[in-house]
């Protein structure tokens, strides 16, 4: 018998890849952070001899969700601001707490806060968009979460930066200090075409091609960003960036809300992802993207959930639910997204956008054991015709039982496995008194 470090025997195994596909009575052998096999139960227990065997007789095991799209720190401003307008949430009180709070130290802080919400609802890897990368990293490492972070650009200054060059420039100096860390990449993040000019475009596309960087941005998020673009360039941010050649299959643009036939046709046609946030398009008004018709035209399509200021939760089992529910309700077709594509948009769809798919995103053997099981022992899930339905349309993150990443338990049995909650709820509280006093 070959020993290893972790054999899990789940009732269900999903591995995502193959697609459609549910196992009954399936073994997760994993040694030194990667998967080995995915194989029948009793062929598991004849051919491994595990250092720490998990059996969950009572659970779903699925692979590590991927977050796509977030501000993790801007969990320190969540419920700041709520129940406006995208552009009057962000210029009249997003943008002036940043300007007035963000620093490291809340960057480091609000990441770490949402990295802990982030494992206890199942998401293995998020993709960060945010100032002060490096303390970002640092919080997802000291999590022991996988992070692409993003390396912002923008026109403007920020406590962080002075304009677009000094951003570049301090982001590629985090890439080169952490790009050997396997559970750190990096995506350039120009914040968006109403706040990043055609020359600092141009540096992103130099640097992607260089570099081989995904290029990941807001984009077509609302009807005011596209008139603005029509007004100040003569055309709809897409084919701006069309003709500025950032169109590609490393280009993943997140919300595109308002986009039309001919634009889906386009993001098709040069391989580009989604990354769809439907609760924050919801709540800020900005609309509904038309997933089905993108998904028509094999556009890779993940899940994320942006920051906890315009959500406010950062919770990709409420995304499923909803990006699965409002595909049928647009398109008439009930069949539009089913619970298996939504999984497989939380999961392997979001990996492939971060180029992260031969890494995680699904469970197979060589990849690494990012991995996340939830408990279907509660009435509110009784009884189970079919297991991944149930994931989608009716459980939720606080059926998360546990959770590995890189094979390491980082929940287990529904608790964090670094005890640091009463800490980060602390720092969040004095924040709050920093930033809104008057709420107290």
């Amino acid at each position: 018998m070959q020993s290893i470090d972790l054999l899990i025997r789940p009732r269900w195994l999903v591995p995502v890849a193959p697609a459609g596909v549910a196992l009954h009575d399936h073994a997760v052998a994993v040694d030194r952070g990667r998967i080995l096999a995915v194989l029948p139960g009793a062929e598991a227990l004849q051919r491994y001899r595990p250092k720490v065997e998990r059996v969950l007789d009572k659970h779903i095991l699925i692979p590590g969700l991927v977050n796509l799209h977030t501000h993790a720190a801007m969990n320190l401003l969540r419920g700041l601001a709520d129940d406006l307008p995208l552009m009057e949430w962000l210029q009249n009180h997003i943008w002036p707490a940043e300007a007035r709070y963000v620093s490291a130290r809340f960057v480091l802080d609000g990441t770490r806060l949402a990295c802990a919400e982030m494992l206890r609802g199942g998401i293995t890897c998020f993709n960060d968009m945010y100032f002060f990368p490096k303390a970002a990293a640092r919080a997802a490492l000291d999590a022991g979460m996988r992070a692409a972070i993003g390396l912002i650009a923008l026109d403007f200054p920020s406590a962080y930066a002075a304009d677009a060059d000094d951003y570049l420039a301090k982001g590629l100096d985090v890439r080169d200090e952490l790009c050997d860390n396997p559970l750190i990449s990096f995506c350039l993040a120009p914040h968006a075409p109403y706040t990043v000019s055609d020359r600092c475009f141009s540096r992103i596309l130099t640097l992607a091609e260089q570099i081989d960087l995904p290029i990941h941005l807001h984009l077509h998020e609302t009807v005011h960003e596209i008139d603005g673009s029509a007004r100040n360039f003569g055309v709809r941010p897409i084919e701006r960036l069309r003709r500025l050649g950032l169109l590609s299959p490393g280009l993943l643009a997140v919300h595109a809300v308002h986009v039309n036939a001919e634009e889906i046709g386009l993001l098709a046609e040069h391989g580009c992802s989604v990354a769809h946030c439907p609760s924050s398009n919801l709540k800020l008004a900005s609309g509904i993207a038309p997933v089905a018709g993108m998904l028509e035209r094999n556009i890779n399509v993940g899940l994320g959930t942006d920051g906890a200021a315009s959500n406010n939760r950062l919770d990709l089992f409420q995304e499923m639910r909803l990006a699965a529910l409002l595909a049928k309700g647009q398109s008439g077709r009930a069949e539009a997204v089913d619970a298996h594509r939504a999984l497989h948009m939380a999961t392997l769809a979001g990996a492939r956008a971060l180029g992260l798919d031969a890494t995680t995103g699904s469970i197979e053997a060589g990849k690494s054991a990012d991995l996340c099981a939830l408990c279907f022992d509660d009435i509110a899930l009784t009884p189970c015709y079919d297991p991944v339905s149930h994931l989608v349309y009716a459980a939720g993150r606080e059926n998360v039982s546990d959770v590995w990443v890189a094979g390491e338990i980082r929940v287990e049995n529904n608790k964090l496995c670094e005890n640091g909650a009463s800490e980060l709820i602390k720092l969040a509280v004095l924040w709050q008194n920093k930033i809104c006093p008057r709420n107290i």
